[in-house]
């Protein structure tokens, strides 16, 4: 790993997601709700969850000096003033992408863990600082990365980044469907989706259009890691046949400057947005931090 970082911290943008998915354009006020954070760590995969007046935000909170993340948790209320921010989830490998959601009456969260090679589904035993283990989920052996969830059309849809070593080297989408949440997925009989740098990682959360199609971001890492999120429209999609196409890359406003080197989450908090949006950083804590890292192998 370089001394260069990936700084990424976290915005929530006063525009619906469908607006911004549909324009490739973020125009609504946007605020800054990071943490204060130092060199060594960041917030990033942002998705939310509305209840009893609550905003809930869970991300991704990594730090270098571990290589590990862990889930947060901040609330705000509806003036948006900052309630409570704490670790909710934390295993003994690296979690990110924390896709919470509500399904068969109980909250739950998707995070992404393929470091452990398995895919698990927690449900809040108490909301939003205790979570349980409800199952894995059995993709055939793949290993999923960044596994977006979505119910549309009686079906449970699973979007996800194939961990196959040939279909990552590619970059592959993958989808599996299933009729309940925790019952057998079964894998698309034509995968990959799609394929290719620039769409074949979910970025945040699905959504339905005003044609009443599935929208999904993605990722778009042509040249580098999180460079951009883009929309993935579902023109046709069965467990028969799925038939999709590709948006504009969403511009990153000049405003969130020096954060304009990347953005790879957009996700839906109501009729407002959550975002992140990184910098790169090269400064001598970094070389220190490489230096000390090279001493301990």
């Amino acid at each position: 790993m370089g001394i260069r970082k990936d700084l990424w911290k976290i915005f929530l943008v006063k525009q619906p997601i469908t607006e911004i998915l549909q324009s490739s354009k973020i125009r609504g006020e946007i605020l800054d709700i990071t943490r204060d954070l130092n060199f060594y760590c960041f917030s990033a995969d942002p998705f939310g969850f509305e209840k009893d007046n609550t905003l809930y935000v869970f991300s991704e909170y990594y730090d270098y000096r571990s290589r590990k993340g862990v889930i947060e948790c901040q609330s705000f209320n509806k003036e948006l003033q900052l309630l409570s921010q704490k670790t909710v989830l934390s295993e003994d490998w690296h979690l990110s992408y924390p896709y919470v959601f509500e399904a068969d009456n109980q909250i739950c969260m998707l995070p992404e863990a393929s470091r452990n090679h398995k895919l698990t589904l927690y449900h809040a035993i108490s909301f939003p600082d205790h979570w349980e283990r409800l199952c894995d989920i059995d993709l055939g052996g793949d290993i999923a990365i960044d596994a977006t969830p979505v119910f549309h059309d009686g079906i449970w849809w699973l979007f996800y980044m194939s961990g196959y070593a040939k279909a990552r080297k590619k970059q592959e989408l993958h989808a599996a469907y299933a009729r309940e949440l925790t019952g057998k997925w079964t894998v698309y009989k034509n995968n990959p989706v799609i394929e290719g740098f620039a769409y074949s990682r979910p970025g945040g959360s699905a959504v339905i259009n005003k044609e009443g199609k599935l929208v999904l971001p993605v990722q778009d890492c042509v040249t580098t890691y999180g460079r951009a999120v883009r929309s993935l429209l579902f023109d046709h999609l069965s467990p028969d046949l799925i038939q999709c196409s590709v948006g504009k890359a969403i511009d990153i406003p000049a405003s969130l400057s020096p954060y304009t080197e990347g953005m790879h989450t957009l996700s839906a908090i109501g009729d407002m947005t959550l975002i992140d949006a990184k910098k790169t950083d090269l400064s001598l804590k970094g070389i220190g931090l490489q230096i000390i890292r090279e001493f301990k192998k």
